[in-house]
């Protein structure tokens, strides 16, 4: 198994999703929902990562290194229309965490995105949205003590200080809140059915 040609196959997904992602910045579109070409780049990667795992397993540090490591967990988490590859992934990559073969932040974002989708609350607050003020803020999280404390247990920084640096980051990159909020709410609920996050 030539494992340093799938890694390099990995870190060209990553690039080429990216690569796409910095026009939109560059653009101002990133914010506008779910770019349609975006999606279409997403779900290409998507399948050619589930070859790569159906083929050598989880692209663990040990076999493919930290670069294509952390390019599947970023393909992963921008599979956001294929929610059983998501929730597949999550369980290798556990194992993977527990063996010390990955970044156990990648597993808590994972967790995370997954549980935002599926409506559920958040355990370590990492991802966050636009809120009714028209500020980015943290989606749905359990217990604001107990999400501190599990962040510094694998250690992010306070959800505080996250927010401050998410709300910066959005600045910086021209994202704006949705001119609608009730109706983007009702659209993101409604492209959840669409790809089977919601029944």
């Amino acid at each position: 198994m030539n494992y340093h040609e799938i890694a390099e196959k990995i870190i060209e997904l990553k690039n080429a999703d990216l690569e796409f992602r910095e026009k939109l910045i560059e653009s101002g579109k990133l914010g506008e929902g779910y770019n349609k070409e975006m999606a279409e780049i997403h779900n290409k990667n998507t399948k050619t990562l589930n070859e790569i795992i159906n083929k050598i397993g989880y692209p663990t540090l040990d076999k493919v290194g930290k670069e294509a490591n952390e390019a599947t967990w970023l393909i992963i988490q921008h599979s956001i229309g294929q929610p059983n590859f998501m929730k597949k992934c999550v369980k290798l990559l556990e194992i993977a965490v527990y063996q010390n073969k990955a970044n156990s932040k990648n597993l808590a974002y994972l967790t995370d995105r997954i549980a935002v989708f599926e409506n559920k609350p958040q355990l370590y607050g990492t991802q966050f949205d636009w809120d009714e003020s028209g500020e980015l803020s943290p989606n749905i999280f359990d217990d604001l003590k107990k999400v501190n404390q599990r962040r510094k247990s694998i250690g992010l920084n306070s959800i505080e200080e996250q927010t401050k640096i998410i709300r910066k980051q959005a600045k910086n990159n021209k994202q704006s809140p949705p001119a609608d909020f009730e109706k983007r709410k009702q659209e993101i609920e409604e492209w959840k059915k669409t790809v089977g996050w919601k029944k």
